[in-house]
C-alpha cells in the first residue's frame, strides 16, 4: 500500500527543516592567500618582464623602444648575472650590440646591480609600443557652426592676417576645451 501524500502543510514544514540547496557562500578573496606566494616567488626567481615592459621607453629611449621589447629575464647559474632576452626589429640588432654597456648599466639601477649582466638579441617582430601620454594626439571634433560664426562675429572688425587668424585658432581652443 502507498503512503498518502503530505498536506501542504506537512510539506511547508518538511522544507523548512531540510534545505534542498546548501546556501551560497562567495569565495574568499583570492588575492589574501595568493600575496604571500607571489612574494616569496619574486624574491627566489626575481622579478620578471613585466616591471621591464613598463618602463623600457625609460630605459632605451623612445626609438629604441618602438623597434625592441623585453621578453624573459633568464637567470644565471650558480648566482652569476643573468641575461635580458631581447626582442629586435631587424637592424636594430647591432645598435643594441653597440649600446649594450649603456642599457646593462641602466637595469642595474632599476633591478639591482649584477641581476643582468648581458644582453640576448632575438631578432623577430616586435608588438607596436604605444605611445606616451603626451605624444598622442588627442584630436577634438570641431567646433559646431553656431560656435564658429560667433567666434568669427567677435572677430569680425580685426584687421585679416596673422594676428587674425591666430585669435581663431585660440578661440577655438577655449570653446573647446569647455565642451
Amino acid at each position: 500500500m502507498r503512503r498518502p501524500l503530505p498536506t501542504p502543510e506537512e510539506a511547508l514544514a518538511i522544507l523548512r527543516k531540510k534545505r534542498t540547496r546548501p546556501q551560497f557562500r562567495s569565495p574568499p578573496p583570492a588575492g589574501k592567500n595568493l600575496a604571500p606566494l607571489l612574494k616569496e616567488l619574486e624574491e627566489r626567481f626575481g622579478k620578471g618582464p613585466a616591471v621591464l615592459q613598463a618602463r623600457w621607453r625609460e630605459i632605451v629611449g623612445d626609438t629604441l623602444a618602438r623597434r625592441t621589447e623585453p621578453v624573459r629575464i633568464i637567470k644565471g647559474r650558480n648566482g652569476e648575472g643573468g641575461a635580458l632576452e631581447l626582442r629586435v626589429d631587424g637592424p636594430v640588432a647591432s645598435l643594441i650590440q653597440h649600446q649594450a654597456p649603456q642599457i646593462t648599466a641602466r637595469l642595474d639601477m632599476l633591478l639591482g646591480k649584477g641581476v643582468v649582466t648581458r644582453l640576448r638579441i632575438v631578432q623577430g617582430p616586435v608588438k607596436a609600443a604605444a605611445a606616451p601620454v603626451a605624444q598622442r594626439s588627442r584630436r577634438k571634433p570641431p567646433l559646431d557652426a553656431a560656435l564658429e560664426k560667433q567666434l568669427a562675429d567677435s572677430l569680425a572688425e580685426q584687421p585679416e592676417g596673422k594676428l587674425k587668424q591666430a585669435l581663431l585658432k585660440l578661440g577655438r581652443g577655449v570653446l573647446q576645451s569647455e565642451r
